[in-house]
């Protein structure tokens, strides 16, 4: 992955661990599991997600909704709940597997999904994952600034359609189940684990937390987490996935770095500053209209250590000293950075009950795609955020059809994009904007991190005139591409030849 990512790799796969919760004496009843990573060693305090806490609640998940309810303390929980804490060593060693007798890939637990004699032994990924320990549940956090940016952005007509679960949209979720799941969202659980001396002195260093507004927007990012939480860790545990923070709103941010069910609760760490704590997953599955969002949501770490602090000061004042240290810019800087040109002259485009990104090209025209806005005359809603959230009205006074190449819509706004700083076109054709993902037509499915684009070289000659002119004959011969371009966009290759008869 690079030099710069060192620290950052070195970090996740020395705190990564997974977390799992069952019921004493009701083996029946199941477990629940997520990701997890190790704040101190000695002594031994491991930061998880809330959610698998939720069937273990005395007074339920109406809890987790209280006014103002931002901590809750241990015994909030049945007191048949048990907690056990799994991680990895830090060295493979190869040896030491045949030493302790471990020359298989998977844990019992895997072995015993498929009853049957034992298969011969193979070559082992690593050293042996340290035995399940016992952990203590010591308080249930939240951050209040998160569920509040949360039920601001996504609560009421906005959440129409959208669904934060783990579960696939076939998948039988009641809506108890996903009620808790939205309730439980944005909380956190500190727990209290004492590792060997052997592993706590094995794991190195202290883990450091980036403070808010450290790492910019734009900015990479690598999220270690265990996908299907504690289901044969012995493949899955600490699994690293590499993006960029997309978006932030206070303690609220957006990833695109690929994490699957299980990895609730797992770290994010910034190549800079060099392999700070940036986030906790909070949910790594965001479902639009019954289309995957490939976005994940975080919560900032710096507020959620802050709240831990705070409660740990009165209870185990030892412990408290021990949470990883802020560094960074100060705390109290705001994320007020506009971000780079490109990312300020993005804006969002609502037709009707669809809604898409755009790129302002001057103070009164906006360039979308045409499946965003496919009828020309129709009115449309532009919102962009930069200083602060505004909306104008406009009409598309341009579309291609359905049979060009070119996916394109040209937006034409009755007032000015005030404060929107206009981009200066590209003379190659390295940048454009995002036309289209790529469906799989037998399956439906969907790879949003496949795309096409369109050059803005393309583009350019076309809007310059009809900015100058009002005249829309440039742009009409977007629907006339000649037809290497149409080959292109079938993603056919060109005949080398004239097709001949077999008559």
């Amino acid at each position: 992955m690079g030099r710069q990512w060192g620290p950052a790799m070195r970090a996740a796969e020395q705190t990564g661990c997974v977390v799992s919760a069952s019921r004493a004496g009701h083996p029946e009843a199941g477990s629940w599991s997520c990701s997890g990573v190790i704040l101190s060693c000695n002594p031994g305090l491991v930061l998880c997600h809330g959610g698998i806490f939720t069937p273990f609640l005395r007074a339920g998940s109406e809890a987790l909704t209280a006014a103002a309810a931002a901590i809750l303390p241990g015994d909030s929980c049945g007191d048949d709940l048990r907690l056990h804490v799994q991680w990895g060593p830090t060295v493979a060693s190869p040896a030491a597997c045949a030493e302790l007798g471990r020359p298989g890939l998977c844990t019992p637990q895997c072995a015993s999904l498929e009853p049957g004699p034992p298969d011969p032994p193979v070559r082992p990924l690593g050293r042996p994952l340290q035995p399940p320990r016992p952990a203590e549940l010591l308080l249930l956090l939240s951050c209040p600034a998160f569920r509040a940016h949360f039920a601001r952005l996504f609560g009421g007509e906005a959440a129409e359609q959208w669904r934060f679960a783990s579960a696939a949209l076939d998948d039988e979720v009641s809506e108890d189940d996903e009620e808790d799941q939205l309730r439980a969202l944005g909380w956190f659980a500190l727990l209290r684990v004492q590792p060997d001396q052997e592993a706590a002195e094995e794991r190195g260093p202290a883990l450091a937390g980036a403070s808010l507004g450290a790492v910019p927007k734009g900015a990479p990012l690598l999220a270690c987490g265990s996908p299907f939480g504690a289901f044969c860790p012995d493949i899955f545990l600490n699994t690293l996935s590499r993006g960029v923070l997309s978006n932030a709103a206070g303690p609220l941010l957006l990833t695109d770095a690929r994490c699957l069910p299980g990895t609730e609760g797992g770290g994010v760490f910034a190549a800079r500053p060099a392999g700070a704590l940036v986030a906790f997953v909070a949910a790594p599955l965001c479902w639009k209209a019954r289309e995957w969002v490939g976005l994940t949501l975080l919560c900032a770490a710096a507020p959620v250590l802050r709240v831990a602090r705070a409660a740990l000061g009165n209870l185990y004042p030892s412990a408290a000293a021990r949470l990883p240290s802020e560094v960074g810019v100060p705390r109290d800087v705001p994320l007020r950075d506009p971000g780079p040109l490109w990312a300020a002259a993005a804006v969002l485009v609502e037709c009707s009950t669809v809604w898409g990104s755009g790129v302002a090209v001057a103070p009164r025209l906006v360039v979308t795609c045409r499946h965003v806005a496919p009828r020309e005359t129709t009115r449309v809603v532009v919102r962009y955020f930069t200083p602060k959230s505004v909306a104008v009205w406009g009409r598309v006074v341009f579309a291609t059809q359905e049979t060009s190449p070119y996916d394109i819509a040209v937006v034409s706004l009755e007032e000015d994009l005030d404060g929107v700083p206009m981009p200066v076109p590209a003379e190659r054709f390295h940048e454009g904007i995002i036309a289209s993902n790529t469906r799989d037509n037998n399956t439906g499915a969907t790879y949003p991190h496949l795309n096409f684009s369109i050059p803005i070289t393309v583009l350019q000659p076309a809007l310059q005139q009809y900015s100058r002119t009002g005249d829309l004959g440039s742009l009409r011969e977007l629907d006339r591409a000649a037809e290497p371009v149409r080959v292109v966009w079938r993603l056919q290759r060109p005949l080398t030849e004239a097709p001949q008869s077999k008559l």
